[in-house]
């Protein structure tokens, strides 16, 4: 991961009250800058008593009190009634009475707290936004932030949450970004998750099991990252519902099996598509060479096989085509000189004749007696039989994925 960061994909905002009620501007900024501003800008308000400052006061000085390890002091100031004065505590004026603030935004981004969430988050009613990145916060999240009906962008990851998917975000109906990635989630992935209205999906890094949902193409996003969980299964097909929207799938290191589906050639907005350090076999689906975005394709570290086609290495975005530690045998046309291009490139550890660092003849000529025909397996079952393939002939190698 640390090759692609991730900073590009987080959402642009429209004003803190602006993303109660209207659809995201701008995609992959970050949001923080904006929200800074229209706290900075109403910071000047006379503070006035209200229920809602009043709830929000309840609320933090019972996360307060639960916050055990605070290094960089940004609970420090946070006494008294004035809560739009809070470090990290963000105010502006509620969209229907101006003369009101409400606190719209927590941003405790990279504070290495340690603690946990308490019930009383869920009076925070006007919470649009909820960073929390990098800390150590633990434990599981409580069932009142289904509360915080007005929440559009959440940000939980790197911290120590555990326990099952946390279903209480299913039912935030205002939420658009998703990140809990870089905790301890574990279990099955809820297929009603790609049913919301998301438009970024960050998972990666946790301890999931079970098998990508069937639904998958439902979704709206157009960033989804699965990387680093055990899944398992194959890409469904149903994944060209993804089309409209889908323009990064990272799928690194999820115990994929089976073939590439024909309709990855379907998602014609994707610009990155990472499913490396996985089982995938068969061959590259020459569909993929109608992605005219496509900027990023990584397959490296699978079980492929076969050609290398020039239709993907003349596509007109490409600027980076990995596909080593597979099991090619023929790169075609320009394929074989993709330098020449000024694509970035790697097809180290395959069959490829006359290139340097390829596989031994032995692996090379296993892989050749048992080719997979992709049209005549379903997600690693023969069509013909009801006994599984076993694929794993071949040891994957040991390398380990970012």
């Amino acid at each position: 991961m640390a090759s692609y960061p991730l900073s590009h994909l987080i959402l642009l905002l429209l004003p803190v009250f602006a993303f109660y009620f209207n659809h995201i501007t701008a995609k992959h900024a970050h949001t923080t800058t904006s929200i800074h501003h229209h706290h900075h800008k109403n910071n000047h308000l006379k503070a006035k008593s209200n229920n809602r400052l009043e709830q929000a006061y309840i609320a933090l000085q019972a996360w307060k009190r639960v916050i055990y390890s605070d290094p960089f002091n940004f609970t420090s100031n946070w006494n008294g009634l004035s809560v739009c004065n809070y470090t990290g505590i963000y105010c502006t004026q509620h969209p229907n009475d101006t003369t009101t603030q409400v606190v719209a935004g927590v941003d405790l981004n990279h504070g290495d707290m340690a603690g946990f969430l308490p019930n009383e988050l869920g009076l925070l009613t006007d919470l649009a936004l909820l960073h929390l990145n990098s800390n150590r916060f633990c434990g599981i999240l409580p069932k009142t932030m289904s509360n915080l009906t007005q929440l559009f962008e959440l940000d939980i990851s790197n911290n120590r949450f555990v326990g099952p998917f946390p279903y209480v975000l299913l039912s935030l109906p205002s939420l658009k970004y998703l990140d809990i990635r870089f905790n301890e989630f574990e279990g099955i992935l809820p297929p009603q998750l790609f049913n919301k209205n998301l438009d970024a999906i960050f998972l990666n890094n946790n301890r999931f099991t079970s098998v990508i949902p069937s639904n998958l193409g439902t979704s709206t996003a157009s960033v989804v990252v699965f990387a680093n969980n055990r899944l398992g299964g194959c890409l469904p097909p149903s994944i060209a519902k993804f089309a409209n929207t889908l323009e990064e799938l990272l799928l690194i290191n999820t115990s994929i099996t089976g073939c590439l589906p024909t309709e990855v050639g379907f998602l014609y907005k994707l610009k990155v598509l990472d499913v490396s350090f996985n089982q995938i076999v068969g061959s590259i689906p020459y569909s993929i060479a109608g992605l005219a975005h496509l900027e990023l394709l990584n397959l490296g570290h699978n079980m492929m096989s076969g050609i290398v086609p020039e239709g993907i290495c003349v596509l007109p975005s490409l600027n980076n085509f990995t596909f080593s530690y597979n099991f090619f045998c023929e790169e075609e046309g320009i394929c074989t000189n993709l330098t020449s291009k000024g694509i970035v490139f790697d097809d180290r550890r395959n069959c490829l004749p006359e290139k340097p660092f390829q596989r031994s003849k032995r692996e090379c000529d296993a892989v050749e007696k048992q080719p997979v025909d992709c049209f005549e397996h379903i997600c690693g079952i023969k069509s013909n039989t009801t006994s599984a393939v076993t694929f794993h002939h071949i040891p994957l190698p040991s390398t380990s994925p970012p």
